[in-house]
């Protein structure tokens, strides 16, 4: 069977009508940086991604996925419930916890209290976006700082910075175009995990790929860079399930 990049299918096989099943689902995504065939966790999405170096390899990858579909299955079933942003609510930011409060009116939402406190007009929907908005610009604040930084350690030009809302990926970067985006949750990591994720796409500016080369370009801006991935391994589940 010619399965293509972006096609979604059962995990187990023997389901029907591809991902229309009630079970847990494939994503398959081709990318060429690649170097091996690999199964990630999209917990957001609640599925899990085939990832090949090309669509004629997404045939074994499948395979290999659904040899790992107890694994698959397990970690799907404790992936983080999501936490809607409302009065009440306590999240992180930079690591510290902040407790979210409601005021009357409209106004824009404002840190408080040394920073431990989000007050924000609005209700339901309009909070929300509200508090979004606000840990949208410090994240961008910040990051725009840090990447900043590691640009001038590289000897790098100014880059293209944006801020989204990405379903499950930290951040990317487009050599070509000289362009780097960040997911906006990572604000709420501690400050060594931000300013890691900057050093990680800046070194793509460098090498492509995930190579020696490339971690040891990122080893030359933040040093042992093993423990702040290994934190967005496992708590970032966790953040990206804030404000769904």
């Amino acid at each position: 069977m010619a399965y293509r990049n972006g096609q979604r299918l059962p995990l187990d096989e023997s389901g029907a009508g591809g991902s229309e099943g009630s079970g847990p689902t494939l994503r398959l995504s081709v990318n060429p940086r690649a170097r091996r065939l690999s199964v990630r966790i999209d917990a957001r999405a609640g599925e899990a991604v085939v990832i090949a170096p090309t669509e004629r390899g997404l045939s074994q990858a499948v395979a290999f996925a659904r040899s790992k579909a107890v694994w698959i299955s397990e970690r799907l079933a404790v992936r983080p419930k999501s936490r809607p942003l409302e009065p009440g609510q306590v999240i992180s930011l930079r690591g510290r916890p902040v407790r979210l409060e409601a005021v009357p009116g409209a106004g824009a939402a404002r840190l408080v209290e040394d920073g431990t406190i989000i007050r924000s007009g609005g209700e339901g929907e309009a909070y929300a976006r509200r508090v979004e908005n606000l840990l949208k610009r410090e994240a961008r604040d910040t990051l725009l700082e840090r990447t900043d930084h590691h640009l001038r350690t590289l000897g790098q030009g100014p880059v293209k910075m944006g801020i989204a809302d990405t379903r499950s990926r930290w951040g990317s970067c487009s050599p070509h175009n000289r362009t780097i985006r960040y997911s906006w949750r990572v604000i709420m990591a501690p400050p060594p995990v931000i300013d890691y994720l900057a050093a990680h796409e800046v070194a793509h500016l460098v090498h492509a790929d995930h190579s020696p080369a490339y971690w040891s370009v990122v080893e030359r801006l933040v040093g042992d860079h093993k423990p702040w991935r290994k934190w967005l391994k496992d708590y970032g589940a966790a953040l990206h399930a804030v404000g769904r």
